[in-house]
């Protein structure tokens, strides 16, 4: 063999390796791309046990169904829900487990010992509580400082009351209730420290009618701003305000629709972004490492819907969003309890 041969040879054999080398390095690239678009190509799920009366509250149960509508159209996070009519909490979730849910959601307060008891029983599961805590490794808890925007309606109330007297309508005798009318008395005399405000609980959230009747009952007694704070009920309240021409606020999501010529605004409680976060979350991190959340003004967690019915004077808006922003700073406290 001659010398050109042997060098033609070696040629040959080191355009052979490079193009060996580069098949493997290309493949190396695909195989690790292939392995990232399956990672990134999960699809989560997430289900969802409503509370009370389930879909069509215009509240809190529509609004955290908002929320992960928004998750599924914008991320692609699956969900699935469950309603519970019958008051029977633990089947719904043991189905929602056995449909390989990654993320499982108790919405209310009333769902806390059912979703307990289920998370007990499934400690690999990863469970999320909605207005409720949890010393449960498994279960993240959302909570909200409903105080801190019921300040601000307190305020508008007091404000527009003619008569000096306000009413406040609470679903039940419990500490997220006590949330709103604390905040709301609050801000109510943080405006007029004389103010008269009027408390009822109906110790019912699905009873439209009975919310009616406690509210006409406030209105006879004078007040002329109804602020209830009671799912379903608060609907027939908020009616009563509107066909005894008094003014009313709603709760949870912007309720003008419910009575457009009385609600004024609405506290909203942004379940919606809360949820809609969360689904973000796993969906970047693929669990929720955050074992407590708690949301007010600084988080955007509560607010108020825009300002109908009514105008504010200039200053009036002013002193409100002062108040916000000293809420927002820790100049103000709002008391919940």
């Amino acid at each position: 063999m001659n010398r050109i041969q042997t060098l033609e040879g070696q040629n040959l054999f080191r355009k052979f390796s490079i193009l060996l080398l580069i098949t493997f390095l290309l493949g190396g690239c695909s195989l690790s791309t292939s392995s990232h678009m399956k990672k990134e190509k999960k699809e989560y799920k997430i289900g969802i046990l409503l509370s009370d009366i389930g879909l069509g509250d215009e509240s809190f149960n529509d609004s955290a169904f908002r929320g992960l509508e928004k998750a599924r159209d914008e991320l692609g996070v699956l969900f699935d829900y469950r309603e519970a009519p019958d008051g029977n909490l633990e089947k719904p979730f043991e189905e929602l487990v056995e449909q390989g849910n990654d993320l499982i959601i108790g919405l209310g307060f009333s769902s806390q010992e059912a979703l307990e008891k289920t998370a007990k029983k499934y400690p690999n599961q990863q469970f999320l509580l909605i207005d409720g805590v949890s010393e449960l490794d498994n279960v993240v808890s959302i909570t909200f400082k409903e105080q801190e925007g019921s300040f601000l309606i307190g305020m508008i109330a007091a404000m527009k009351s003619k008569t000096n007297k306000i009413g406040f309508i609470g679903g039940a005798d419990i500490p997220v209730i006590h949330h709103f009318e604390k905040g709301f008395i609050q801000g109510a005399k943080y405006v007029n420290p004389k103010i008269n405000v009027l408390v009822e609980n109906a110790n019912n959230f699905g009873d439209a009618e009975l919310g009616g009747k406690i509210a006409e009952k406030q209105i006879k007694q004078g007040a002329d701003f109804i602020y209830p704070a009671a799912g379903f009920t608060g609907f027939g309240a908020l009616q009563k305000a509107q066909e005894k021409k008094v003014l009313a606020a709603g709760v949870d999501s912007d309720q003008y629709f419910v009575a457009e010529k009385a609600v004024v605004t609405s506290m909203l409680k942004n379940i919606d972004v809360a949820v809609f976060n969360i689904a973000k979350t796993l969906k970047e991190e693929g669990a929720i490492k955050t074992s407590s959340y708690q949301l007010g003004l600084a988080e955007d967690g509560v607010g108020l819907a825009d300002i109908r019915v009514i105008q504010l004077k200039q200053d009036e808006q002013k002193a409100i969003e002062e108040a916000k922003n000293k809420i927002i700073s820790g100049e103000i406290t709002v008391e919940s309890n």
